[in-house]
């Protein structure tokens, strides 16, 4: 299955070990000798606008992502996102 950047931006993002619902995907952490995608940036919690606040942004590893469906992304993190 093939899916472009912009397709992740409209996809809810949940964590599978407690069950809630991060957010969307903001940004991409992307490694520019590989070409690899190193994480999905999804916003902060309270987080009012996308602009605001840029340091409180969460980076989800690419190595946690279980699954991308076609309306979720699924990811598998135990720590303490907020």
């Amino acid at each position: 299955m093939l899916v472009k950047a912009s397709e992740l931006r409209l996809l809810d993002v949940i964590n599978i070990s407690d069950g809630r619902r991060l957010g969307n995907v903001i940004d991409m952490e992307i490694d520019l000798d590989t070409g690899e995608i190193r994480a999905i940036i999804l916003p902060g919690p309270g987080r009012f606008l996308w602009f605001f606040n840029r340091g409180s942004d969460l980076a989800i590893p690419w190595s946690a992502i279980v699954k991308i469906g076609v309306d979720v992304i699924l990811v598998n993190t135990k720590d303490n996102l907020g």
